[in-house]
């Protein structure tokens, strides 16, 4: 499980600062294709090579009386996922009413709280911290989330809470991760798998909250399925536990080597679909369509070739999954998937030989000479690949910035022109070649 970080905090302390200056800014998704665009609740970051998972808990007050059972929930929800918790405080204001009612239910908890006092803007300021002992919690830190002061010991003081130890996983074992919007029978799907009730099945939306890893054999092989809640509509967390559930799906997908996108045959394919695709699209797994529910579509002999043409129309940034069809209730073509998780996990550890690799790139570069970009031509005069998980490959140019990312694209097809890549993406990285 990845190590998260949360921020709580009173409205208008600076959260969401704090939250793009530790992330480095990297919240903000944008891509070129419909559908696929992020909330902004859950980041990947990084201190002194220590990763961890960042999240936003949103501002807690006591002001409005109506609503303090929602916000206690949301202070508990934020405890309870995260290892260490950020408690961010004004420094301009001062201990609030608000404050307190926080440090009172953080005082509840094991975890460990690292008290930030914000906009400490300048030196003439810091005197401003003293008052905040009175709140009960190991030395305040000064910081300033707009310029940046102060949080390189925020920091050393939050990554001083994780431990060397690593969690034990089986290296052996292939880790799916089953993900969909609510109600397209990811837990049925999992018992399916499993041949036993191991998660609760109910036909009420959102009924899975946590992610759930459980070890089985199929055909002699390992497997490890981690079934998680089902991924709302953006704009529709209403929630804090649905807030929350994304999360753990995010860090579901984050530790699984191939994801299964699950999709209702019966509904068939609606906008949500391509949002919650698009979250293991952005971590660069492998992915396997699954369309669930088929025992009730009205089929003829082409449906299932339509439903496919549909898939692919629909899904053009995963052009590279392949697509099964089961009836998790009728326990129907369950053992389908396990070929497309072999191969899409087999294509997704591949390794290329060197010489092959820039044989394939000559010979694309022969066919589809390089066009004139920003006032240049770009030559490639090597490639090699650097990582698996996805195959990850470097090719070193005289110049990046002399190749237009539609021939970037091109590259990338013949690579899969010429190499089984099913079910897995494909990372290109361009590298100047240093004279």
């Amino acid at each position: 499980m990845p190590f998260v970080v949360a921020i709580v905090g009173r409205p208008n302390v600076g959260k969401s600062s704090l939250f793009n200056r530790i992330a480095g800014d990297k919240i903000a998704i944008t891509d070129d294709e419909i559908g696929v665009t992020r909330d902004r609740i859950y980041a990947k970051a990084e201190w002194l090579t220590k990763k961890f998972s960042l999240i936003d808990t949103g501002g807690i007050d006591i002001i409005d009386a109506p609503f303090l059972s929602q916000i206690k929930e949301q202070a508990l929800l934020a405890m309870d996922e995260a290892d260490v918790i950020i408690f961010l405080t004004d420094g301009k204001s001062g201990v609030t009413d608000g404050d307190s009612y926080i440090a009172k239910q953080l005082y509840q908890t094991n975890k460990p709280v690292v008290l930030a006092v914000n906009k400490i803007d300048d030196v003439n300021q810091i005197n401003n911290i003293y008052e905040f002992y009175q709140l009960g919690f190991e030395d305040p830190i000064a910081i300033s989330s707009n310029h940046g002061i102060g949080i390189g010991d925020l920091l050393d003081r939050v990554i001083s809470y994780m431990k060397d130890d690593k969690e034990i996983i089986d290296e052996s074992a292939i880790k799916f991760s089953i993900i969909g919007r609510p109600n397209v029978g990811k837990s049925s799907l999992t018992n399916a798998i499993l041949g036993r009730n191991r998660v609760i099945v109910s036909d009420i939306s959102g009924t899975t909250r946590d992610a759930i890893d459980s070890k089985f054999k199929f055909n002699k092989k390992d497997y490890i399925v981690i079934d998680t809640a089902g991924i709302k509509k953006r704009g529709r967390i209403y929630e804090n536990t649905d807030k929350y559930s994304v999360i753990r799906t995010l860090g579901a997908i984050d530790r699984s080597d191939v994801v299964l996108v699950v999709i209702d045959g019966n509904e068939g394919i609606i906008e949500q679909d391509k949002n919650v695709a698009g979250y293991a699209m952005d971590a660069n797994k492998a992915v396997v369509i699954v369309v669930n529910k088929w025992d009730i579509v009205e089929k003829d002999d082409k449906t299932m070739q339509k439903m496919i043409r549909k898939i692919r129309e629909e899904f053009k940034f995963l052009d590279y999954a392949p697509i099964v069809f089961t009836s998790a209730r009728e326990n129907e073509r369950i053992h389908t998937i396990f070929p497309s998780i072999d191969l899409a996990y087999e294509n997704y550890t591949k390794e290329i030989k060197t010489n092959v690799l820039n044989q394939i790139i000559q010979d694309a570069v022969a066919m589809n000479p390089t066009p004139i970009h920003n006032h240049g031509k770009a030559n490639f005069s090597y490639a090699t690949q650097v990582s698996i998980k996805p195959p990850t490959f470097v090719l070193f140019v005289n110049d990046p910035e002399f190749v237009h990312f539609s021939y970037e694209r091109y590259l990338a097809n013949q690579l899969r022109d010429a190499i089984d890549f099913e079910g897995t993406p494909v990372r290109l990285i361009l590298r100047r070649k240093v004279e």
